[in-house]
């Protein structure tokens, strides 16, 4: 018997992505353009097509237009008649006056969708994270060890590990703590430098998610399933146990990225632009789907290497369909389609999204051009942190963002009217 025949999906995708802005701004997290022709969302779904799993619902609240026209335009594929769907679930009040107030919420307030199905297991993951899993592997290891409850988990170093769920299991996987986000997480027997995380993938059969949603309900809580449904459960002796990771990016190092901040999603964008990137965008045995808009290939255009002349060149770096690289140079950078640089600008480390446009003689370095954003000839950007913090969002990590739509050239006249 397929066993994943009998699985419903919920993929969570309705965050508001706070530490994300202002990527966030105009679009939830799950819809964040990622490694120049993707989504954010596109790897977890990738996951789930791969594992063949074909039950799926996407719960959406926060600003979710362009994710439910992305889903609509290039996720639509399953055949519904042979009970087959990626199906998007907005909030809708349907138990109360309420709109989804945590992710355990989110799927009490769905119930309905699961006893209409009446699925033996539900796989709950989240949308927002970058990463290759074969879940039926997961599903698998719950079933034959006759779990009410698997959490996937990933081996991380402790001190990185405060941000995260963090679990302590026995000999046989069984998870006896479970602490979310504590300073001194529980340590592994085998290495006592590190911990596992929760990776936010939970396995769960369908009677005990049904009893466990209901009691949260009557709660005062923030009905999150790592906050409360989780330690609910270890504590009253349910048979929950942990799954280790194992990596579908088949490279030395497990890859797992939570892309949460600006400056964790700029590196993760910069882990593929390498000769031999650390996260894998181009194996045929798994395929991370997407939807793409018709445009032309990428053109680079002007060869004058004499003094002063013009070289278009993009080195190291990833260039989506419909780019024009004319004259300018890219290196190091992720540029998502219809991006234009234009003759003597020089972009360095950075992301442009979808329609930026770069002009003549700018220097750009370790930036992020949302989408539309058009610069004006001469800008300089990521040179002068003091100037950039001034017109623009900086992180952390000194990373310049300029979000969606942003017309610098009202920026600049402003600032001229109010020097």
């Amino acid at each position: 018997m397929n066993i994943l025949k009998n699985v419903l999906t919920f993929v969570m995708a309705g965050g508001k992505g706070e530490r994300l802005y202002p990527l966030t701004r105009d679009r939830t997290k799950p819809a964040v353009p990622f490694g120049g022709s993707y989504r954010i969302i596109d790897f977890t779904l990738s996951n789930c097509l791969n594992s063949n799993l074909r039950k799926i619902y996407v719960i959406t609240q926060y600003k979710s237009l362009s994710l439910h026209r992305h889903l609509q335009l290039g996720w639509d594929l399953f055949n519904h008649e042979l009970a087959e769907f990626i199906t998007i679930v907005p909030a809708q009040q349907r138990v109360d006056a309420s709109w989804y107030r945590g992710t355990a919420d989110a799927i009490y307030q769905n119930l309905y969708t699961i006893e209409k199905l009446h699925p033996e297991h539900v796989l709950i993951t989240s949308g927002d994270h970058v990463y290759k899993m074969d879940y039926g592997e997961m599903i698998r290891f719950h079933q034959e060890k006759g779990a009410d409850l698997t959490i996937g988990v990933i081996e991380m170093e402790r001190d990185k590990a405060s941000g995260f769920g963090t679990v302590a299991v026995d000999e046989d996987w069984r998870t006896r703590v479970f602490k979310e986000k504590v300073k001194d997480p529980p340590s592994m027997n085998e290495d006592p430098n590190k911990t596992l995380v929760s990776m936010g993938i939970y396995v769960f059969n369908t009677e005990i998610l049904e009893e466990v949603l209901t009691l949260d309900s009557r709660e005062k809580s923030e009905h999150d399933f790592g906050k409360n449904i989780v330690p609910m459960m270890v504590a009253r002796g349910d048979k929950v146990f942990a799954y280790n990771f194992k990596d579908e990016n088949r490279k030395e190092a497990l890859y797992w990225r939570d892309v949460g901040t600006i400056d964790s999603y700029w590196e993760a964008n910069m882990d593929l632009i390498s000769v031999t990137p650390v996260f894998n965008l181009y194996d045929e045995n798994w395929p991370i789907r997407t939807y793409q808009e018709q445009a032309p290939p990428a053109k680079f255009v002007f060869a004058q290497v004499e003094e002063g002349g013009r070289l278009g060149v993009a080195l190291d770096s990833i260039v989506a369909s419909g780019s024009i690289i004319s004259g300018g140079k890219v290196e190091r950078s992720v540029l998502s389609p219809l991006v234009r640089v234009n003759s003597y600008s020089h972009v360095y480390e950075s992301i442009l999204m979808e329609g930026a446009q770069v002009g003549r003689r700018c220097r750009i370095r370790r930036a992020i051009i949302d989408k539309n954003v058009h610069i004006p000839p001469d800008t300089v950007i990521g040179y002068d942190p003091e100037e950039d913090r001034r017109r623009f969002y900086v992180s952390e990590g000194g990373v310049v963002v300029i979000p969606k739509d942003t017309k610098l050239e009202e920026l600049t006249l402003h600032e001229q009217l109010n020097p």
